[in-house]
């Protein structure tokens, strides 16, 4: 398992393919070359924590053999920068902690500290706008109360339930003046949603990496339902860190950071326009970055606490409202 010092020293590479470009494993290197063999791109495999390539390249079996040894993940991204393949060095040794996994009697207890910890960050975002009409005010009061009956809930139906109400109201309130019409998952009929689901996938594959360093079976949660090949056990944990997004989306309309002119609309749905694409990654990944520590500890405290039986007290909790 990798230590903390270890890994505040890695990196989140990001690299956007032609034709022309290679990617191969050299002297221990991560290493892009063009067609003339010469090198774009070098970094250590010892220094790197994830990968993100956009759109298409040449790979070799090498180099897959070494990602899946030096445990980097490669994510692959289409050019809506949306995962599509990835080399994942999957951990599977820790067969204790998969079994505690799967016989776990706790499950509603620390889906009730994920959402809780989610409506939390929901709250504190809409008590930072600094004007609130009575309405709105009302139905920050409603979160709030949805908020304290939480710890009453006997399924996760129910929470469930509470989470999409306090949503709704979030979404409503914290991007008002925006024209902002509602969070549609993977719809991409405004570039709102499109932009949601960007960043939700680099933080999605960040916390999925991070499960991965203790061994973690990905696709077995404890509050999201289990459907074939969907890494429910991410989709819990992600829940905490979604505010990282919401805010920095508001944050670059608010700053006119983000554009509409570098977005169209086909079939339906809207898409980066090209030559944009390595702006939205930055966008993201440098905000992430912000948040890499807090996501390693957070995890880290959860292994810890789930293998040893801790009291739900003791499981982590991350404040959107604790960062500048």
């Amino acid at each position: 398992m990798i230590s903390r010092p270890d890994f505040m020293g890695k990196q989140i590479i990001f690299i956007e393919s032609d034709s022309s470009k290679k990617i191969k494993f050299r002297n221990s290197n991560f290493t892009v070359i063009d067609e003339n063999n010469k090198t774009i791109i070098q970094h250590s495999f010892h220094k790197i924590f994830i990968v993100f390539v956009l759109g298409e390249f040449s790979i070799t079996s090498v180099l897959i053999k070494n990602a899946k040894k030096y445990a980097v993940p490669i994510i692959f991204l289409n050019y809506n920068l949306k995962p599509y393949f990835s080399v994942i060095p999957d951990n599977k040794g820790n067969f204790l902690l998969r079994k505690k996994q799967y016989s776990n009697d706790n499950d509603l207890e620390i889906a009730k500290n994920i959402v809780k910890n989610k409506v939390s960050n929901q709250i504190d975002l809409m008590k930072s706008l600094r004007y609130k009409t009575k309405n709105e005010k009302n139905n920050l009061k409603k979160a709030e109360n949805l908020l304290f009956s939480i710890d009453k809930c006997l399924t996760s139906q129910e929470l469930l339930g509470i989470e999409g109400n306090v949503s709704r109201i979030f979404f409503s309130i914290y991007f008002k003046n925006l024209n902002f019409q509602g969070r549609r998952p993977r719809a991409r009929d405004d570039v709102f949603n499109l932009l949601f689901d960007i960043g939700y996938y680099y933080l999605f594959n960040f916390i999925e990496a991070n499960l991965e360093l203790y061994g973690f079976n990905i696709y077995y949660g404890f509050y999201h339902k289990l459907f074939f090949q969907r890494k429910s056990l991410v989709c819990d944990l992600i829940e905490s860190f979604r505010c990282i997004i919401d805010k920095k989306i508001k944050k670059g309309f608010n700053l006119k950071q983000i554009d509409l002119n570098n977005f169209d609309m086909k079939n339906g749905q809207y898409y980066i326009k090209k030559g944009f694409h390595k702006k939205y990654s930055k966008f993201f990944l440098e905000e992430i970055l912000k948040y890499k520590e807090d996501i390693f500890l957070y995890v880290q405290k959860y292994y810890r606490c789930f293998v040893k039986n801790k009291d739900i007290e003791h499981y982590p909790i991350f404040y959107i409202s604790d960062k500048k």
